[in-house]
């Protein structure tokens, strides 16, 4: 079980933090998308994500690191792979990643249920 729980943690942590990488850009690409105070979300977004993946890499609360990783992918979705607002080729890529999205959620819901009061590894 604890392999099943680190697997997305890692993905996570390495996404979050590659994020502090590329913070031009990306703050350009979310003002582009209307994102207010663009660098600042980036900003607590990502670190909010690399904490919890952390968390969950480590066993500490890895339930509650579980469920902020399913928030956090849930709005990044919505805020990003607006698919209802796109067309052909673009529409086909979102909904493709909306549908890994889903199943990340699904393993980090898994791993949550598993972790029922645990609070450190």
């Amino acid at each position: 079980m604890r392999a099943l729980a680190t697997s997305p943690g890692f993905y996570f942590a390495w996404a979050g933090i590659h994020h502090f990488t590329e913070l031009g850009r990306l703050t350009q690409a979310m003002a582009a998308r209307g994102v207010p105070a663009a660098r600042s979300v980036l900003l607590i977004g990502s670190a909010f994500q690399a904490v919890c993946a952390i968390a969950l890499i480590l066993g500490f609360w890895p339930g509650w690191a579980a469920l902020g990783l399913v928030l956090f992918t849930i709005v990044a979705s919505i805020m990003f792979l607006d698919f209802w607002n796109k067309e052909s080729e673009a529409r086909a890529g979102a909904i493709g990643t909306w549908k890994t999205n889903c199943a990340l959620i699904g393993g980090l819901l898994i791993a949550a249920a598993h972790s029922v009061g645990r609070t450190a590894a």
